[in-house]
């Protein structure tokens, strides 16, 4: 019997050959399994531990002495069984980490002012809504001619934004000229010129300074993680 088929069940060499053995001869003793097996007796006792462990063998005792004796040879098929039941049991699990493996993650590094228009370009190509918060801060002083054509690109393809400031921002007039923009209010107390855009599976990070930078970084669980904040931040913001 091709002992390779037994081994199918999740048993070692040594163990489909000691199974076997017994369901040949019958009840027998460690020594006489090792004799039959050519398996050292040593590991004779620690292979036949683990098939009482898989309910493969049993024993009893007579005069003080263990006879060893195999289980139905069904018990494989349960055994099986069990191994496609635990295999079922974690294959969600072991298809988010495939899927998280397969999602293509990015973090690109932009400088200057006419890198970090690539940030705003990939918006446009997304398509989807962009939602910001940080503080207002009037990028056409910054990024000149730039934003009136993204602008005008946002609205053809109808590109929402929902923008999140701090109250200081009320002031901020060039914030009353942005189409297709809902925006509203939050004392936050601390004031710096950064942004954080999130949009599809994106979350872009960007210091508005002379020379401004910023970061791109594509992770769907981070962007789900600050679309919620955002949300969150929402509800309490005021008009």
């Amino acid at each position: 019997m091709n002992q390779k088929f037994i081994e199918e069940a999740g048993l070692t060499p040594s163990e489909a050959k000691i199974y076997l053995s017994l369901l040949e001869k019958g009840s027998s003793r460690a020594g006489e399994i090792s004799r039959h097996t050519g398996i050292h007796r040593r590991s004779v006792y620690d292979a036949i531990e683990r098939l009482i462990q898989k309910g493969l063998v049993s024993y009893v005792k007579t005069n003080n002495r263990r006879y060893y004796e195999a289980a139905d040879p069904e018990r494989l098929i349960r055994l099986l069984k069990e191994k496609e039941d635990n295999i079922k049991q974690i294959l969600p699990e072991l298809q988010l980490l495939r899927k998280i493996a397969d999602e293509k993650k990015e973090v690109l590094f932009f400088r200057g002012k006419q890198a970090i228009k690539t940030v705003f370009d990939d918006q446009i190509k997304a398509g989807q809504e962009v939602l910001i918060f940080g503080d207002a801060v009037n990028v056409n002083e910054i990024v000149k001619y730039y934003f009136p054509r993204f602008d005008k690109q946002r609205i053809e393809k109808n590109i929402k934004v929902r923008m999140l400031f701090d109250e200081s921002g009320r002031k901020e007039k060039s914030l009353k000229k942005i189409p297709l923009a809902e925006i509203r209010f939050i004392k936050k107390g601390n004031k710096a010129p950064v942004s954080t855009n999130i949009y599809s599976n994106k979350v872009s990070i960007i210091i508005w300074e002379e020379n401004p930078r910023a970061i791109l970084i594509q992770d769907q669980a981070l962007a789900k993680s600050f679309k919620s904040y955002f949300e969150l931040m929402w509800r309490f913001a005021k008009e």
